[in-house]
């Protein structure tokens, strides 16, 4: 079974996101979106909250299933059985990042690989960060997330 883990803080999980797993749905027999707790950032949404809601994202695909996770993502890709890791690629910012970070992968688990997939071009302007902002502000945030957000907190 060629299992995918797809690891973000997703905070919060956008359009571009879900374009990303519904893609790679067509690769690959189960997808798990792995939402880990990056230690150099301070979350907006708890961790627990975006489970929920995109869990019911995908209610319908029992093929793709969220979990969250502490620690190395390759280490949790063992845990889970998962040989490949899935990433969106918006641009060649993007892929330097990632270069790097799926060499690191590679170096504590060499039996995973990571799989790009370049982001839809109608989707490419899209970042959690700006999504984030947009919501703190009270802006409309529909068009980029698959789901509501809860009212942000007042300023």
């Amino acid at each position: 079974m060629r299992i995918a883990l797809f690891p973000g803080s997703f905070d919060p999980f956008t359009n571009g996101h879900l374009d990303v797993v519904r893609r790679g749905a067509d690769l690959f027999d189960q997808i798990i979106i792995a939402i880990g707790n990056n230690s150099s950032k301070t979350r907006y949404l708890p961790v627990e909250q975006m489970v929920t809601l995109i869990e019911q994202v995908f209610a319908d695909e029992p093929r793709v299933s969220v979990q969250s996770y502490k620690g190395l993502t390759a280490d949790f890709a063992r845990e889970v059985g998962a040989r490949y890791l899935l990433r969106g690629l918006r641009n060649t910012t993007d892929f330097e990042y990632e270069n790097t970070i799926a060499q690191a992968n590679r170096h504590v688990n060499p039996a995973l690989e990571t799989v790009f997939l370049i982001t839809s071009p109608t989707l490419a302007a899209i970042s959690s960060t700006i999504i984030r902002e947009i919501h703190r502000f009270g802006g409309n945030i529909d068009d980029f997330v698959p789901f509501q957000l809860p009212a942000p907190a007042q300023q």
